[in-house]
């Protein structure tokens, strides 16, 4: 598959099967309640497609809260991506990942005085959220050295919200980012007071978002930087961060639009934002690895339920929360297999596949239909590159599983072997 189609294709039902054998052939299902591999290739060829979609000089900030494996993070930089970070721990992540510090986008909404002058000493781009922030940078600069990295603002453009609400920080009223609306005034004044304040943020939210949303929000943060440009008489504003939140596709019936389609409406909307002339950002987490990943569970046990079964599997709410607690909004596909990893074939029943967690509202999917299982065989769950393992939960203290990186060659690496109960243990013990 060549790099201009993989953005928004999907690991099929036949790479599934082929996956699953292979695994079951080299040993790496021994012994396991379920796995989980990732893509790397595929992942790697859609950061190139973002470096080939954008202007020159875009830094493509890949976020860490998708996935913070840090083999994951580190094939990206080998590539060329930079890393977006929502807490220090991430820009830790980030750096241990070997990405070098002007790649790194810290946007933390709750940084400490003690991580602001981290940032800035080591030169990070510091996406900050509020005026007092801006405070107390001004108070660090008295006291370090000139930082060579960005410092932007984070505005809230207004735009409308996202069909998804609790991930849609883009509107009016957002907990994100300075009003545009009711602060523009305040905003130049911030810009014409600090020379060194040379970036805009904007970021409408994740998964449920529109090209129109994404667009509009690009399109004022480039007539405000414009205006600020203007009204100080200097080109002060250089760098334009416009976020992420390009939806990905769950379902067969999911048609998000393409990376294309967005870059596309981006050069029709605002000709000049793709032009070059100021340096772009990207902060894209799920579109980049939520494709790219796969889960295999073994089946417990089958129990019988009116007109269908129940099928106890090793992955649940702790690693698929959101499909868990808010499915009306989250969904995956799933496949069977059976123990050997090929696909089961014949009629089909709906199933509901239950996690192995200790609470009735376990349950990952109702009524799938799949043909009949039985304990062995497989389910393979698919796009689950992004929130997933970074939303691992420790009810009933259950231990990730193994995490495999897939190469182009077919090779498997180990990301990350699972958790033995020994490692639980030492995770909540005393030092």
């Amino acid at each position: 598959m060549s790099d201009g189609h993989v953005w928004g294709a999907r690991l099929s039902p036949e790479e599934v099967e082929r996956v699953a054998v292979a695994m079951l052939e080299r040993g790496l299902l021994q012994g396991e309640r379920a796995v989980v591999v990732h893509d790397l290739e595929r992942m790697r060829a859609r950061v190139r497609e973002l470096t080939r979609r954008f202007p020159p000089g875009t830094l493509h900030a890949i976020a860490v809260k998708a996935n913070p494996l840090v083999a994951v993070l580190r094939a990206a930089v080998e590539v060329g991506a930079g890393l977006e970070c929502a807490s220090l721990e991430e820009v830790h992540l980030a750096l241990a990942a070997g990405c070098p510090p002007d790649k790194i986008v810290f946007d933390s909404p709750a940084k400490t005085l003690e991580e602001l002058e981290f940032g800035l000493a080591r030169g990070l781009h510091l996406n900050l959220d509020n005026f007092d922030e801006l405070a107390r940078v001004d108070a660090l600069r008295g006291r370090l050295p000139a930082a060579p990295g960005v410092v932007g603002l984070r505005i809230n453009p207004g735009v409308s919200a996202g069909a998804i609400a609790i991930t849609s920080v883009g509107s009016r009223g957002s907990r994100f980012g300075v009003a545009l609306a009711s602060e523009r005034g305040a905003i130049l004044d911030a810009f014409r007071r600090r020379p060194w304040l040379t970036g805009l943020h904007v970021h409408v939210g994740s998964q449920g978002c529109s090209i129109e949303q994404l667009t509009d929000a690009a399109a004022r943060t480039h007539a405000l930087a414009d205006a600020i440009d203007a009204e100080l008489g200097r080109d002060q504003v250089r760098a334009l961060d416009l976020g992420g939140g390009l939806p990905t596709a769950y379902l067969a019936s999911d048609a998000p639009p393409s990376l294309a389609d967005y870059t596309r409406a981006l050069a029709e909307r605002v000709p000049a934002l793709m032009s070059g002339a100021r340096r772009l950002v990207t902060e894209f987490g799920r579109a980049v690895q939520a494709g790219c990943g796969l889960a295999i569970s073994r089946v417990e046990y089958v129990k019988p339920a009116d007109g269908g079964e129940l099928a106890v599997l090793h992955l649940g709410a702790d690693f698929l929360m959101r499909a868990v607690y808010h499915p009306q909004d989250w969904r995956h596909e799933f496949i069977a297999l059976d123990a050997s990893g090929r696909r089961k074939h014949g009629p089909s029943r709906p199933v509901t596949l239950l996690g192995p967690l200790c609470f009735g509202g376990d349950v990952i999917a109702r009524a799938v239909e799949l043909p009949a299982l039985t304990p062995g065989d497989l389910i393979a769950i698919r796009d689950v590159g992004a929130y997933t393992l970074s939303l691992w939960s420790r009810h009933c203290n259950r231990g990730l599983p193994r995490v495999l990186g897939l190469e182009r060659d077919g090779a498997f690496t180990v990301l990350r072997e699972r958790e033995r109960p020994e490692d639980v243990v030492s995770f909540w013990s005393e030092p």
